[in-house]
């Protein structure tokens, strides 16, 4: 390997060519014609995010009976998933409508739009996704946008050759106001109104100060001074580049003012232009300037002097704001803030702040209360790619979701329901007694549920911290990241009171004894995992139910006697999924019912697709093996050859089939079997 092949990567896929694209310069007239064939390139802010949106296209699926949409858009596909917003599509949703509803001149392009919501919720991220996909649209041909600068200004004007539009501002500024209605009417002349072209705002106060003095010059020949003083070119936004794209974020009250919003004097030029109200002596780079035609963010927007939020007023009605100086100036941008709670009721309670108020269009961003949307952001995280080095057991990213869901949830006002059986409810599984309706009753009936609760940052911080201290040997499993999330509570600053301490505490409880269920049901299932150990236990059941129903006799397989059928055969696996002496007759008639169907449809019958058969029977293979391959001795210091390589089998099962290692695997077997030991001491204690 050489550096010539590290060029030749960065080079290739008509690297040159891409350039000549993103860098196109032209005439006014040239681009004239791009926007008579393509109006999308002259759009408003919020037309350009939306329709970057609505350019990476969405799905549709059914909760709870209603119609979602998730937008491909939020997956982060233009780098790799890493700023990935999971389980907030009806949020979501809710902001793209926001953006739709003002690419439309509706109303909301006149608002800021502020997300609301607890501590890591992904406002941040959400904001960050808008900002870097902006970039990313703004080099592809469907959001591709185009600004200009003044050239030739060296001999006439006594300035600089070259003045590029401070503000980045649309090409289409340039037509005199008095002849916007004539030229619409010629772009906008057989199209309809999703595709009209539209000219908002004046020329900022330097572009308008050299048009004026240009037109002075040529006598008011307009026609003359764009075709010599005129270039258009390709605009790339970049948030590093100040192009389109601004951040603010509050400081120390003294070292921060409204110029950062506006700009200000650039004190160097007033001794060349003679004046600090020369426009050419200003520096239009407030971040209102250099995000125009494009997005600004406002970090902890609620935490900015209010002297900084008056500028958000006229800033989102008007689009106009008020360097020093200068006559109000025009900016089309997208105004988008984020806040927490506390924050926010401040707002709320401060009279003086009514106007803000109502110029905000709030979108609530809760934390996820659906499992398997949680799991995901730790799985982006935390894999075998990201770490390598340690293997993380099963389930142990499930069981950190899960006590953070729980955390977040109310406690279910029914009072047969759980607040597990809630958790997994809203995760989509099926609990007899609960429908559909019952879980948007459940919703529904709740006033905070997911603004409140542990933070995904906190869960992140706390698997982190295991992974680097690696109690597990190379191995992070469930109890260790419970027990380090559980430690974290003595010095968690967030968490105010102690009644919510222990409740946490209380919690973390009960995903220990549902990890518990999880991995002895795993290993009950690998115990029993000897396919032809369940067929022939299943073809034995099938035959004395099929007799008992037919109230025939059984043919004993050793003795070929005719016998009764075994009726403690049946019910020993019946008993395992509860089937009542009461009902044992109506359950077994519905098993030789679906048989018949399946029968008649030329179908042959496998217990695999009956689900509760399926579990009766393994968990019946699991306790006439149990004791043979006596897993309990795990817990002594004493196994045996046969023992030991009945073990290695279902240890090679937990690796093979459910993703254990050597390591958890092992911890899996002993932790069940020291389940089992305790088990067999309290039985002995009851004798």
């Amino acid at each position: 390997m050489d550096a010539s092949k590290i060029i030749s990567a960065i080079t290739e896929h008509e690297f040159h060519d891409q350039y000549k694209t993103l860098h196109w310069t032209g005439s006014l007239k040239e681009y004239l014609n791009m926007v008579i064939e393509r109006p999308a390139i002259a759009r408003t802010a919020f037309q350009r995010v939306y329709d970057m949106i609505a350019d990476y296209g969405f799905e549709t699926y059914n909760e709870y009976k209603k119609e979602l949409y998730h937008w491909k858009f939020f997956d982060d596909p233009f780098d790799n998933g890493r700023d990935a917003v999971f389980g907030l599509d009806i949020h979501l949703n809710k902001l793209v409508n926001v953006f739709k509803a003002g690419a439309q001149k509706y109303g909301p392009e006149k608002r800021v739009i502020l997300l609301h919501g607890p501590v890591g919720s992904a406002k941040s991220t959400i904001a960050r996704l808008l900002k870097k996909g902006l970039q990313a649209y703004s080099r592809t041909d469907a959001g591709s946008l185009y600004t200009y600068s003044w050239i030739g200004l060296g001999d006439v004007l006594s300035m600089e050759e070259v003045m590029p539009c401070p503000m980045h501002e649309e090409p289409l500024h340039l037509v005199p106001t008095e002849r916007r209605n004539a030229v619409l009417e010629i772009l906008n002349k057989n199209r309809d109104r999703a595709e009209a072209v539209h000219i908002e705002g004046d020329l900022c106060p330097a572009c308008r100060y050299v048009y004026n003095k240009l037109m002075e010059q040529y006598n008011g020949d307009w026609e003359k001074v764009v075709n010599k003083h005129i270039q258009v070119r390709r605009m790339i936004l970049s948030e590093q580049d100040r192009i389109g794209i601004g951040t603010f974020q509050p400081k120390d009250e003294k070292n921060q003012d409204s110029t950062e919003l506006t700009g200000d004097i650039n004190y160097r030029k007033i001794a060349q232009y003679g004046s600090d109200s020369d426009p050419r002596a200003f520096n239009f780079d407030g971040e209102f300037n250099v995000a125009n035609r494009g997005i600004i963010e406002f970090v902890e927007v609620l935490k900015l002097d209010v002297a900084f939020l008056y500028d958000l007023l006229t800033a989102s009605q008007e689009h106009k704001i008020k360097p020093k100086k200068f006559a109000q100036t025009d900016i089309d941008e997208v105004i988008i803030g984020h806040t927490n709670e506390p924050e926010y009721r401040k707002l709320q309670s401060n009279e003086f702040m009514e106007a803000l108020r109502d110029r905000t269009v709030k979108i609530d961003v809760p934390y996820i209360t659906r499992l398997n949307r949680e799991v995901e952001i730790y799985r982006k995280d935390f894999n075998a790619k990201t770490v390598p080095h340690i293997h993380i057991a099963p389930h142990t990213l499930e069981m950190a979701s899960m006590w953070s869901i729980l955390t977040r949830l109310e406690e279910p006002k029914k009072a047969n329901l759980t607040i597990m059986q809630k958790l997994k409810l809203y995760n989509g599984k099926s609990i007899p007694g609960f429908t559909e309706d019952n879980v948007k009753e459940l919703r529904k009936e709740t006033t905070r549920e997911g603004m409140d609760g542990i933070s995904p940052r906190y869960i992140q911080d706390k698997i982190s911290n295991a992974l680097v201290v690696d109690k597990g040997n190379g191995c992070l499993n469930p109890f260790i990241i419970l027990n380090e999330m559980e430690s974290g509570l003595k010095t968690h600053s967030l968490i105010k009171d102690e009644e919510t301490r222990k409740r946490y505490r209380e919690l973390l409880a009960l995903v220990k004894m549902e990890y518990e269920d999880i991995v002895k049901h795993e290993v009950q299932r690998a115990i029993s995992a000897d396919e032809s150990a369940i067929d022939k236990l299943c073809g034995n059941y099938i035959d004395n139910v099929k007799a008992f129903t037919q109230k025939e006799k059984v043919k004993n397989p050793y003795t070929g006697e005719a016998e009764e059928p075994d009726e403690r055969l049946m019910r020993s696996i019946e008993e395992k999924i509860d089937i009542p002496d009461s009902r044992k007759d109506d359950f077994r008639r519905e098993i030789m019912n679906y048989i018949g169907a399946l029968a008649l449809d030329g179908r042959a019958f496998d217990f695999r697709t009956n689900e509760r058969l399926h579990k009766a029977l393994e968990l019946k293979l699991f306790e006439d093996q149990k004791d043979t391959i006596k897993l309990t001795s795990l817990v002594s210091n004493v196994v045996d050859k046969e023992a030991q390589a009945k073990i290695d089998v279902v240890k090679n099962r937990l690796i093979k089939n459910y993703g254990y290692c050597e390591i958890c695997a092992t911890d899996a077997l002993g932790f069940v079997a020291s389940v089992f030991a305790r088990g067999d001491v309290v039985k002995k204690d009851k004798k």
